[in-house]
């Protein structure tokens, strides 16, 4: 899977994120601070990673900064992205169950690894679901974009 990933610091996390997409078999694309000579504001390369998404160019992304929350900001006003900030497994599992979501937001401050391994795990093992009261938020969340 090509995936697009930003953070606006180079902290140990971000690159942790980086080699066990990497691991993983995932095609990384890095933003931001990831990348030498890119723009690493976090609305910024949020939102460079995000249109990746939006475009097709990538299934999906991960967008970081210190709290998680400016990112997934930015990243959550591209039309036909649903970024979910996940501080744990069972936020990560839901947000791809119930909101379909397609771009995960991480925050640099307390994410550890092995916690990321744990959200990492579970956003990869989890699919939007299918029930029709979830599909049909989904849905709204579109028209609302429109």
């Amino acid at each position: 899977m090509r995936i697009a990933v930003s953070s606006d610091m180079d902290e140990p996390v971000a690159r942790l994120l980086l080699a066990e997409l990497e691991r993983r078999g995932h095609e990384v694309v890095p933003y931001g601070a990831l990348r030498e000579g890119d723009d690493p504001r976090w609305a910024v390369c949020s939102e460079a990673a995000a249109r990746e998404v939006a475009a097709g160019t990538a299934e999906q992304a991960v967008v970081c900064c210190w709290t998680g929350t400016g990112a997934s900001i930015a990243a959550n006003k591209v039309r036909g992205v649903r970024a979910a900030l996940c501080t744990d497994a069972y936020t990560a599992d839901g947000a791809r169950r119930w909101n379909d979501a397609n771009v995960l937001a991480l925050g640099l401050r307390l994410t550890s690894g092995p916690l990321l391994t744990e959200i990492l795990d579970a956003w990869f093992a989890a699919e939007g679901g299918q029930d029709a009261e979830d599909r049909a938020n989904v849905a709204h969340v579109a028209r609302i974009e429109r």
